[in-house]
């Protein structure tokens, strides 16, 4: 007797599942095509599909770095994600934090997974009731293990990078580590292309090795020119941290951006099943990468160890 409702109880359960399914709200500080964030972005797309509706949000402060305009795009932020009303925000980046879940998301209902974030989380008080999050730390140590094994002299370093915050940062941090083994590292940050590509020759003279921060800020970059420049001028062992900058380096040791999102992904899904996000400890990055050039190796002349040979992964220009 009961059969003739059953096509009934399924169309309505067909038309109330989509808007009772949880939606997740990505809020990016940067902008899509920013080659990191990108990364961030694939990881947390390869864990939300088919498990929770995906909207994304770009603050695009790369492009834009005043203050004035961090605050006026949080506003709008804010505006949007009370107008969609997600079920949990997921923020990348340090200005995500700075402008959009401090000043409006701290110790709210409203629970909030943060990852980008780099080296310390201090400034924006984290933690908070409704939050947690991965720290994003360079593998610095790592990379300064390969450069102690490579070189026999090595006193001093140059520390080239976009003219941007978080590269102030990741030198200092880079300048603390390197200085507790001895080693001097002075920085050179820069705006423009001509400006990278004169400091990366000037820096041949002047150091035992080079270390190549990120490019993200220099608006008018170009890969064509970078990697030409490098194997034309390149004598030094040159290295980052960056996986996308591996093609001006001999060396890289690098996070992966994908591993933020993935974990911030599977935390936001573990809140949305019924966790409590204050008991979910913020932690830091764990993963990373080993690449070598070699097109810019063998251009150097410089010779590598057997057991950095072996354990990287290969690239050529």
């Amino acid at each position: 007797m009961f059969t003739k409702f059953i096509p009934l109880l399924a169309l309505l359960l067909f038309f109330t599942t989509p808007a009772d399914a949880k939606k997740c709200l990505y809020i990016s500080s940067y902008h899509a095509g920013y080659e990191w964030n990108d990364g961030i972005e694939r990881g947390i797309e390869s864990v939300l599909k088919g498990k929770c509706e995906l909207d994304k949000f770009y603050m695009n402060t790369k492009h834009n770095k005043s203050k004035a305009y961090g605050e006026k795009v949080a506003v709008q932020a804010k505006e949007y994600i009370e107008k969609s009303k997600p079920d949990i925000l997921i923020a990348a980046d340090d200005n995500a934090s700075r402008y959009l879940i401090q000043p409006y998301f701290r110790n709210v209902k409203m629970p909030v997974v943060f990852c980008g974030i780099n080296h310390t989380v201090k400034p924006y008080g984290y933690p908070y009731t409704n939050a947690t999050g991965m720290i994003e730390i360079s593998p610095i140590r790592p990379l300064l293990h390969y450069v102690k094994n490579s070189l026999t002299h090595l006193k001093h370093g140059v520390y080239l990078a976009s003219d941007a915050l978080s590269q102030h940062k990741e030198f200092e941090l880079n300048r603390k580590v390197y200085a507790a083994q001895g080693i001097q590292l002075t920085s050179v940050f820069v705006k423009s292309m001509r400006e990278w590509m004169a400091a990366y020759r000037k820096a041949q003279k002047q150091g035992d090795f080079l270390i190549l921060g990120n490019n993200g800020g220099i608006e008018d970059w170009d890969d064509e020119k970078a990697s030409r420049h490098a194997l034309k001028e390149g004598i030094l062992l040159s290295v980052t941290n960056y996986d996308w900058m591996n093609r001006y380096a001999i060396l890289a040791v690098t996070k992966l951006a994908e591993e933020q999102g993935e974990w911030a992904a599977k935390v936001a899904l573990a809140v949305l099943d019924g966790e409590k996000i204050s008991d979910i400890p913020i932690i830091v990055n764990r993963r990373w990468n080993v690449f070598i050039n070699t097109s810019l190796l063998e251009s150097s002349g410089i010779k590598l160890s057997h057991k950095i040979m072996l354990q990287a992964k290969r690239i050529s220009l």
